[in-house]
C-alpha cells in the first residue's frame, strides 16, 4: 500500500518470538518424518501416511505457512483527507477511513485478549480491532458511534495526527 506523501506511515509484522518458537515446531517435525520414513525407510508414526503425502504436508506447514506468516502484516498511512489501512493479505484493497466520518480519536493501552481475543482482525466487546503486536493503539470512533481498535508502536503521535484533522 503507498499513498502518495504520507503524513504518518507504520508497518508492523508478526515478529513475537513465541508466534515464531510455536511455527517452527512444524518444519522440525517434518524434517525428522521425511528423514525418517523417506531417506532411512523406517515409517513415522503408528498410522504413517505414504512419502508424497508427507512432503506434501512438509510444504504446507513447513514453508508455505510460514512463509504466510512472516508477510502477514498490518499498514497505517495518513494523508491530508483519510486513514488508509490494509492488512495484508485479507485485504487487498486498503480500507479507508475518511476525516470527515470520524468523530474521535483516543490513544489507548488496551489488553488484546481479554478486549478483542487476540491479535489480527478481531471483533469483541469493545468493536472491531486491527492489531498485530502490543497492546496499544488508537481508537476510533465514526459517526455512525462504531469504534475501531488500530493498534500502534506510535499510538500518541497517530492519535495527535488524526485530531489535528479533525
Amino acid at each position: 500500500m503507498q499513498i502518495d506523501d504520507p503524513i504518518f506511515s507504520e508497518s508492523q509484522k508478526f515478529r513475537q518470538w513465541y508466534v515464531w518458537l510455536a511455527v517452527a515446531i512444524a518444519p522440525i517435525i517434518f524434517v525428522w518424518a521425511i528423514l525418517q520414513q523417506v531417506v532411512l525407510g523406517v515409517p513415522f508414526g503408528t498410522n504413517p501416511s505414504g512419502n508424497v503425502v508427507l512432503i506434501l504436508l512438509a510444504v504446507v506447514f513447513g514453508i508455505a505457512f510460514p512463509f504466510f506468516l512472516y508477510r502477514m502484516g498490518l499498514d497505517v498511512q495518513l494523508s491530508n483527507e483519510a486513514i488508509h489501512m490494509r492488512f495484508w493479505p485479507f485485504h487487498l484493497k486498503p480500507r479507508t477511513f475518511y476525516f470527515s466520518d470520524i468523530d474521535n480519536a483516543e490513544p489507548v493501552t488496551y489488553s488484546p485478549l481479554k478486549d478483542y481475543g487476540g491479535w489480527g482482525i478481531r471483533y469483541g466487546a469493545k468493536g472491531k480491532a486491527y492489531n498485530v503486536s502490543g497492546n496499544q493503539g488508537v481508537v476510533i470512533t465514526l459517526g455512525t458511534g462504531q469504534r475501531i481498535l488500530i493498534g500502534s508502536q506510535r499510538h500518541k503521535e497517530l492519535s495527535s495526527l488524526i485530531k489535528d484533522r479533525l
